[in-house]
């Protein structure tokens, strides 16, 4: 009991002593507390300086390029289609799909037999009818000799018939002879009348005839014609498309064989807004036959032609805006109807105008400059054109002052700055290097297939080999585990 009683008065003794330990502790760092709250030791605070891209503003003389996206066509396209109905019996060479075939060159022969016996018949036939105008020639004639012939017997008759009628006046003559005479003079009159009336019809006999001829010789020169028309040639220099004519097909008249495209006469159509169609207008009003750069980017390669505004479209069309114009391409180079492609259109020269970057112009038209002691300042420009990422401004204000490159909502008036400028931005770039293809697919192969290499570091590798220049380190790090 005595030994329970001590333990327990010495574990008493024990926690009285850590709470007063405790409670003096406490009153000790209160009371620091409060000194430290009445010695208040504020520190200066420093200004704070951002680091920003900055270039000189140069005035000068550009000549802005507006943006359009068209389509290649050909200036000639023509369908290729028989005159004639058969069976195709000979095919040129060249007459398949991308086949190029030259002017005047024999694609496609139909069997000509029933052109040829119709050839025939029409020549026949006007034969005949020449034969036929030589004979109403010859009746005519006869016809013309016999009027005649009439003419001088009824001449006769009337003289008879005067002589009697004199004779019977001096009472030598006598009624009945001068009745015979009036009755004969009658009756050749009446052969007149019939030799003019077959004389007549021999004319118009003739006039059938001739008119015959003329007719079947029409009818020859369509057989004729219907001959060549089995032979169909090209009409200029070109290429084909959409062939559908094999030999030994039978074909209809009209059917559609093919289309030849003439792939050297190419033009672009591009559709550009109001706006961009006023400023390609001069002072008369007229378009400007400005030059054109189309672009045609396959995989990353970039196929160029030249050309010049040639004419706009008469109307603007249902449903759509801006203006439809044309351009005619100068060697069109591996160009095709068909190709979608980007027109860079060259706008006249714009003079006394400052390229800037378009992050360092705001939506009200102005411009951070840096001032004195690296301090911000702020100025207004005047915006004439967008450049893609570029604008072009005009401002007298800015010319030879540097431009912060990049704004930001961080940077005002009154602000300090580390200018960055751009021979200093170009120590500071890693170094690239431009790989053969056959190193670039090495080390894409050895990233793709390591295991030990993070998934996120990977892709990141992947992507900078994927470009056309890739930073030395990069190749370096890569290689070194190669050889490890």
């Amino acid at each position: 009991m005595r030994f329970l009683r001590r333990s327990l008065v010495g574990l008493f003794l024990l926690s009285l002593t850590v709470g007063v330990l405790a409670m003096a502790g406490s009153t000790f760092y209160s009371a620091l507390q409060d000194r430290w709250a009445k010695e208040s030791t504020a520190r200066p605070r420093k200004e704070r300086v951002f680091a920003v891209n900055v270039l000189t503003a140069q005035m000068g003389d550009v000549t802005p390029e507006m943006i359009a996206f068209g389509e290649v066509r050909s200036q000639r396209v023509l369908d290729v289609r028989s005159l004639a109905a058969g069976v195709i019996v000979t095919l040129a060479d060249g007459f398949v799909e991308g086949g190029t075939v030259k002017a005047g060159e024999a694609l496609v022969h139909i069997d000509p037999q029933n052109a040829r016996d119709a050839k025939f018949r029409a020549t026949s036939d006007l034969a005949e009818a020449a034969a036929e105008v030589s004979e109403a020639a010859a009746a005519l004639q006869l016809a013309g000799d016999e009027v005649k012939a009439a003419q001088g017997q009824a001449e006769l008759r009337l003289r008879a018939l005067t002589r009697q009628q004199d004779l019977r006046s001096r009472g030598v003559g006598t009624d009945a002879a001068v009745e015979a005479a009036e009755l004969a003079e009658a009756v050749a009159r009446q052969a007149v009348l019939a030799r003019r009336q077959a004389l007549l019809q021999a004319e118009a006999r003739g006039s059938k005839a001739a008119t015959r001829h003329e007719r079947q010789e029409v009818n020859l020169a369509e057989a004729v014609r219907r001959v060549s028309d089995t032979r169909i040639t090209a009409a200029f220099d070109g290429t084909l498309s959409g062939v559908s004519a094999v030999k030994g097909g039978v074909v209809s008249k009209n059917e559609r064989l093919a289309q030849l495209i003439d792939t050297k006469a190419l033009e672009v159509s591009f559709r550009v807004s109001t706006s961009q169609y006023a400023r390609l207008l001069d002072a008369n009003g007229a378009l400007t036959k400005a030059p054109v750069d189309v672009v045609l980017d396959v995989f990353g390669v970039d196929m160029l032609a030249q050309g010049r505004v040639s004419r706009e479209s008469a109307a603007v069309g249902e449903g759509l805006t801006g203006r439809l114009l044309f351009a005619k391409l100068t060697r069109p180079r591996g160009f095709r109807p068909g190709d979608f492609v980007t027109v860079r259109i060259k706008e006249p020269v714009l003079s006394d105008v400052i390229r800037l970057p378009a992050s360092a112009v705001d939506a009200a038209g102005t411009v951070l400059l840096l001032g004195d002691g690296d301090r911000v300042e702020q100025a207004s420009v005047e915006v004439l054109r967008k450049q893609g990422d570029d604008v072009l401004v005009r401002s007298s204000a800015i010319e030879g002052h540097e431009v912060i490159a990049e704004r930001s909502p961080l940077l005002g008036v009154g602000i300090k700055v580390r200018p960055i400028r751009k021979d200093d931005a170009a120590m500071n770039e890693p170094e690239m290097l431009e790989l053969t293809e056959a190193r670039r697919a090495k080390l894409i192969a050895f990233v793709e297939a390591s295991q030990r290499m993070p998934e996120e570091a990977k892709a990141r590798m992947l992507a900078q080999l994927a470009k056309p220049r890739v930073p030395a380190r990069t190749v370096e790090r890569i290689e070194s585990r190669m050889g490890g």
